[in-house]
């Protein structure tokens, strides 16, 4: 006689501890900075910028922030130069009082 388990249904997310919700919180507004400190390094590094021949005119001043935000955010997610752990690091010993 074969017997399965039963296991309870998975809670849902706001069943979840605090501490749990606000890391994941944190952790992500600490990858948002980080995107946006890339999005304004590659802006300075000139990539984007209008090309004297074979520009792509007006559309190409007009979206290439998105084009750099876009880049920026993948960097982050793999990985980054670090600086979102940094920050998500340095707010939660704040937010936890440490």
């Amino acid at each position: 006689m074969d017997t399965t388990p039963v296991l309870p249904p998975p809670r849902p997310i706001s069943a979840l501890p605090d501490y749990i919700q606000t890391d994941s919180k944190l952790r992500s507004a600490a990858q948002k900075l980080e995107a946006t400190f890339l999005a304004e390094m590659l802006k300075s590094a000139g990539l984007g910028a209008p090309r004297d021949t074979f520009g792509g005119g007006v559309g190409e001043d007009q979206f290439s922030s998105f084009l750099r935000e876009a880049q920026a955010e993948e960097m982050v997610a793999a990985g980054g130069i670090g600086l979102a752990e940094a920050l998500f690091e340095a707010m939660k010993v704040r937010i936890d009082g440490g």
